[in-house]
């Protein structure tokens, strides 16, 4: 019989931290206290002026499709936001709103990828960037980064590993799982060697806003030839509403249109609505007031796990995840959270998500709880691993 599953799908990988959050769940409904440290959510609510903005356009009764490309108005607020935060020119006609920073990534890559076009990223990466390449037919090339280079792709290397091939390069910065930033000087080096070799360059800034004790830079500020993807949902606190943009250069405004009204006809209308208020003082004043949070929470986490013996050789710029290097206690990191949910009830994500390399020593620490809630977690770790 003819096969009815996609080939594409074998070369999908799977989200393993996927089956520690199950597993959590199983412990959870037995009755365990499991502190989640695997999840990327920020554990604030959705901000109350977002929420009163959403629930005022839900009783007019009119939830409607917007045009493609988002509400006009939020568009606009949108580029009124760089500028203000980053002192950028963007023309709202090339802003995008989407279905979250997934949406943006596929709007992305669709009007640019070609099949069997290589897509160079670091490793390690948040793995859906990659697959997300992988379903449209392109090829991830992964290239291993280190503590040297911050965890980060650099423009040697892009020219040393491009081939021709390439199609374009997809940085992260902040990253995940990293929390590290590619440094202003670089980011420039790197847009600029990525465009001159004829490339796209693809910049993921979604945890952009969650930046401690230094600034983040958006691709922008050095080219308008740049595609950026954001999101509402981790400075924001907006998740599970499900809202993004992504900014393209000018030749692909109509392009993105067309592939928007096609995979998804329009972004959540009552979500757009309450985008509106994310931008407003009183909302981005609670957002500072977060982020202040998690730079405590951060610092906290980050000296317990050193006292432990944890390795961490880059103290995380952003983002709300720690890196930890697990080898002085375990040559397998997956079985190392597997067997540290099961007996302390504590959940971590596995290196092997995010690529190959080094990935059996690695875990990532999710930051997204109480300072409360961690302090117990750490007592369990310790014990865990004092076995």
């Amino acid at each position: 019989m003819r096969k009815r599953l996609a080939e594409r799908n074998s070369e999908i990988s799977s989200f393993y931290v996927m089956e520690l959050l199950r597993r959590a769940k199983y412990l959870e409904a037995q009755g365990r206290d499991v502190i989640h440290m695997e999840i990327g959510e920020p554990d604030f609510p959705t901000p109350p002026g977002i929420i009163d903005a959403g629930i005022k356009h839900l009783r007019t009764g009119e939830v409607k499709y917007t045009a493609a490309a988002g509400l006009p108005e939020l568009r606009k607020k949108i580029a009124a936001f760089y500028q203000q935060r980053y002192g950028v020119n963007v023309d709202d006609r090339r802003i995008f709103v989407t279905p979250g920073a997934s949406g943006a990534f596929l709007l992305a890559l669709g009007v640019s990828l070609n099949p069997d076009e290589e897509l160079l990223m670091a490793d390690p990466c948040y793995p859906c960037n990659s697959n997300f390449a992988t379903l449209l037919g392109g090829k991830p090339r992964t290239i291993a980064v280190d503590a040297d280079n911050h965890y980060q792709l650099t423009a040697k290397q892009i020219e040393a590993h491009w081939t021709p091939h390439t199609k374009g390069v997809l940085v992260a910065s902040p990253s995940n799982p990293t929390g590290t930033l590619i440094k202003p000087e670089e980011l420039k080096k790197i847009i600029y060697t990525t465009n001159s070799l004829g490339g796209c360059f693809y910049s993921d800034e979604i945890y952009h806003g969650l930046v401690y004790g230094t600034q983040a830079n958006t691709a922008l500020a050095f080219s308008d030839d740049v595609f950026v993807i954001n999101s509402f949902s981790k400075y924001f606190g907006m998740t599970g509403w499900r809202i993004g943009w992504l900014v393209v250069p000018d030749e692909f405004i109509d392009a993105t249109e067309k592939l928007a009204q096609n995979i998804y006809i329009a972004t959540s209308t009552q979500s757009q609505y309450a985008a509106l208020a994310a931008f407003d003082d009183s909302t981005l004043a609670e957002l500072e007031y977060r982020r202040a949070k998690f730079a405590e929470r951060r610092d906290f986490l980050y000296d317990k796990l050193l006292n432990l013996g944890f390795k961490i050789p880059i103290k995380p710029e952003g983002a709300f995840y720690i890196y930890a290097d697990c080898s002085p206690f375990s040559n397998d990191s997956f079985q190392f959270a597997l067997d540290f949910l099961e007996t302390e009830a504590v959940a971590l994500t596995p290196g092997k998500d995010f690529g190959a390399h080094n990935s059996r020593q690695m875990l990532r620490f999710a930051y997204t709880t109480s300072i409360a809630n961690m302090t117990i977690a750490i007592q369990r770790l310790e014990r865990f691993i004092n076995r």
